[in-house]
């Protein structure tokens, strides 16, 4: 059994690092006050980070953050096809930006803006310990909600006993299962003119919606998602999640998905996944009467995952923007156990397969389907090729559910009725 790995955090402000333990290797977090700045793995024999490697570290991470940040140097960055940000640094932008330094600290100065504006959603089923320990975090909000709705999908309404616990949650029993059914459920009962979705196995940092607010407040998304880190990588599973699987995704930088990354990429298929997760994400309340509610045919509880990026889909097939901003940050429980990993990326891929099948559908996007037919099965080689040759054992398991999840997915193709049901999306 592989040894726990610690998640470190480190402030780059300071001249020290944390003293790392007895351990073979680390996970570390940089930060510059509250503004995260990159992560990195490092092995035994690279710890202790010495001064001269933490202060290089330091100016290389800031001036990835410089340049992604200042209008001066070109942001905000545009998203390629890959979902990762085009550079607009040029020679001449280069020659006329001055004052580097005190522009370095303004940026980094934490967001001071209220967020009574704001609604946030938990969805959760049967799942108390961990939604009370959600709650928990939400209590220590540097700006504070203006309310917290809790959507408890159980059959038995486990939650509203965990709900009475917190004096100002707002508990809605939505028996009819389906995490989608649950969401829209949710922005129903929210009234906040901004509605932000976390999770129960999820604990926000505590300036998650302060920043929430700074970046709606500064850009004219439609939507907008965060960072997700790993709260702890202790067991096998979660390490395998986080570094073999990609975990949620590590850019650390701004990055704009507008109608141009949709054009620019309608013919190969845009890469909405890379938008963020539902674990962090939010919502203008105009966004869900352009687009619609969640599809309700997508996600967990349905088809199986998905039904985020497809509502993003939906914004940028129509015009609108979603913005991935990590100074938003949150903290996710990755699955602790080999059997919940597994049975979490059998589904995720079939609900993948799905949202595919609902967008090609929706918009007449062919390239949905071909990634479908062709972009994965080959995903599917390249990684079995590499598993074989380097003997990863665990990531072949991984592997083998990904593509038992994929054969479930295909069945969404020749369901006729589930595909005519397209036009029959939720109204907020």
């Amino acid at each position: 059994m592989s040894a726990p790995i610690p998640v470190r955090h480190i402030d780059l402000r300071q001249s020290e690092e944390p003293a790392p333990g007895p351990c073979a290797a680390a996970y570390n977090v940089f930060w510059w006050g509250e503004l995260p700045l990159g992560a990195r793995m490092a092995c035994a024999e690279e710890l202790p980070f010495g001064p001269g490697q933490l202060h290089a570290t330091a100016v290389e991470l800031l001036a990835a953050q410089l340049t992604a940040r200042d209008p001066g140097l070109g942001a905000p960055l545009h998203a390629t096809h890959e979902g990762r940000p085009v550079p607009a640094l040029t020679l001449g932008l280069a020659n006329a930006f001055d004052r580097p330094l005190q522009r370095l600290q303004a940026m980094a100065e934490p967001s001071t803006l209220t967020a009574g504006h704001i609604s946030v959603v938990i969805c959760t089923r049967d799942r108390e310990l961990a939604l009370g320990r959600c709650l928990r975090s939400l209590q220590h909000q540097r700006s504070p909600a203006g309310e917290i709705v809790v959507v408890d999908n159980s059959a038995t309404a486990s939650a509203r006993a965990v709900c009475a616990q917190f004096p100002h949650v707002i508990h809605v029993h939505e028996p009819r299962p389906g995490l989608s059914i649950a969401r829209n459920t949710g922005v129903r009962a929210a009234s906040g003119e901004i509605v932000a979705f976390t999770d129960d196995d999820v604990e926000p940092h505590p300036g998650w919606l302060a920043e929430m607010a700074r970046a709606f407040a500064n850009a004219g998304a439609d939507a907008m998602t965060g960072l997700v880190l790993p709260a702890e990588l202790d067991t096998p599973a979660q390490q395998c999640f986080q570094f073999d699987m990609g975990g949620f995704g590590e850019t650390f930088v701004p990055v704009l998905f507008d109608h141009r990354f949709y054009a620019d990429t309608r013919v190969h298929g845009p890469q909405v996944w890379k938008i963020g997760a539902g674990a962090n994400m939010a919502f203008r309340r105009q966004a869900f009467q352009r687009a619609g509610l969640f599809d309700e045919r997508l996600g967990a509880g349905a088809s199986g995952c998905s039904e985020d990026s497809e509502l993003w889909y939906r914004l940028l097939a129509l015009g609108g923007a979603c913005l991935y901003e990590p100074r938003a940050v949150v903290f996710h429980h990755h699955r602790a156990q080999w059997p919940a990993l597994k049975r979490q990326m059998r589904v995720y891929m079939r609900g993948h397969v799905s949202a595919l099948v609902a967008q090609a559908d929706r918009f007449g996007d062919s390239a949905n389907l071909r990634r479908i037919g062709v972009q994965l099965p080959r995903y599917f080689a390249r990684t079995a090729v590499d598993c074989m040759r380097h003997g990863r054992r665990a990531r072949g398991a991984i592997l083998l559910q990904e593509i038992l999840g994929w054969c479930a997915g295909l069945r969404y193709l020749l369901r006729r009725n589930w595909r005519r049901a397209r036009a029959d999306l939720p109204k907020a």
